[in-house]
């Protein structure tokens, strides 16, 4: 996480359009073997824009940032908070890191405690990574056993905090200043991209020099191995959160994150599903603003009275149905417990179809039917999510 980096400018973003029969043909990054899945900011990058951020994921297949949160115990990125927002609009996953200024022990507790607190005012979601940047010269002179117990010491207030704890480090400090085992995302730059290299982690970040072009200067880019900092899901799908940013488990808290709500890789069990169809409960339930237990609560639904959901999702190990309320704002109604007891029956609807039209982007279509591009990609088995045909038909 080099700190080279340009200002960012204000971008326009390129529209995408039809041609040859292809409703949205994105050219591929023109490297020889390196994607760039993910890339991160710092307050060299300065402040981004929704058109800018639409368009790293639309025509290059970014889909997720890690952005700097802090340094040290004493400073916080002001762009931070910004950044996060509109990367969550552009149903980008969002992550954070915190560069690391520690020479003991002790030290490196206050800068994850920091670190920490600066995420939490930031709007960092919680599950989101948040990542030690360890690379400085203040731990290249502690040695291996110094860094180790930093390192543990910060991983516990970290994942306490109901963050993912991952380190940050170029391949040079590998088993010389930080064992291999804790080196989750590793830096080097070699001249040939014709090789993967560093698969056993969770990402290699191969080039500090990577360009988009709605964005100007130099940027940090990184392949993904796995779905760590894509919250669990499908990494090789353009996926979007955005829509759930709300809901109080993406928020941080003074718990750790529950097992219960975990994959075997650290990330979300959290789901959702374009699902339509009738609910009728068998029990008194609570409306609320949010699928969550903590949200506040406009009403109730009495035994046998029913609701018509368009959308479900699984949020706090309950199953929850949207509706429209007659004032045109969202409500939420708890149908059962995953695993556990049903509040009512649904009677679910036919799925319905979708006719790829000149000019529609896979993004486009999932906003006007209301669900996530994952969900169609999934739904569709669509291989690439930048690839949909002029008359294709989608069920949804």
């Amino acid at each position: 996480m080099k700190k080279n980096k340009l200002i960012i400018g204000t971008a326009m973003l390129a529209g995408l359009t039809v041609g040859a029969g292809l409703a949205n043909h994105i050219e591929p990054p023109k490297v020889e073997a390196a994607r760039v899945d993910m890339i991160d900011l710092s307050n060299h990058n300065g402040a981004f824009t929704l058109a800018e951020f639409q368009s790293m994921r639309n025509n290059y297949g970014v889909k997720a940032i890690t952005t700097k949160i802090s340094e040290g115990n004493y400073y916080a990125d002001p762009y931070a908070a910004g950044n996060i927002k509109t990367a969550q609009q552009a149903g980008l996953y969002i992550n954070g890191y915190y560069f690391c200024r520690y020479t003991d022990v002790a030290s490196a507790k206050a800068e994850a405690e920091y670190a920490v607190q600066v995420a939490r005012q930031d709007g960092l979601p919680t599950n989101a990574v948040l990542c030690a940047d360890i690379e400085s010269s203040q731990q290249r002179g502690l040695g291996t056993y110094v860094n180790s117990l930093a390192i543990e010491a910060m991983k516990q207030i970290v994942e306490s905090a109901g963050y993912r704890f991952d380190v940050y480090s170029m391949s040079s400090f590998g088993d010389t200043v930080i064992p291999w085992k804790y080196m989750g995302w590793i830096a080097n730059y070699p001249f040939n991209l014709t090789v993967d290299r560093y698969t056993k982690g969770h990402a290699w970040q191969f080039t500090d020099k990577q360009h988009f072009k709605d964005s100007y200067g130099n940027f940090d880019a990184s392949q993904l191995y796995d779905n760590y900092y894509t919250g669990g899901l499908n990494k090789n799908a353009v996926i979007s959160n955005a829509d759930t940013h709300h809901v109080d488990t993406q928020h941080a808290t003074n718990k750790p994150a529950s097992n219960s709500n975990m994959t075997a890789d650290g990330g979300s069990s959290n789901e959702d599903y374009a699902q339509r169809g009738t609910f009728t409960a068998n029990t008194a339930l609570n409306i609320r603003i949010a699928p969550s237990t903590s949200a506040s609560i406009v009403g109730s639904y009495a035994p046998d009275e029913s609701l018509v959901y368009d959308h479900v999702y699984i949020r706090g190990g309950y199953a929850w149905a949207r509706y429209m309320s007659y004032s045109g704002t969202y409500h939420y109604v708890a149908m059962g417990k995953m695993g556990g007891e049903e509040y009512g029956t649904r009677q679910v609807y036919s799925n319905r179809t979708y006719t790829v039209q000149s000019g529609d982007t896979l993004s486009g279509i999932a906003r006007r039917l209301g669900v996530s591009v994952s969900y169609l990609v999934n739904k569709n088995g669509i291989n690439n999510a930048n690839l949909i045909y002029v008359g294709e038909t989608l069920s949804y």
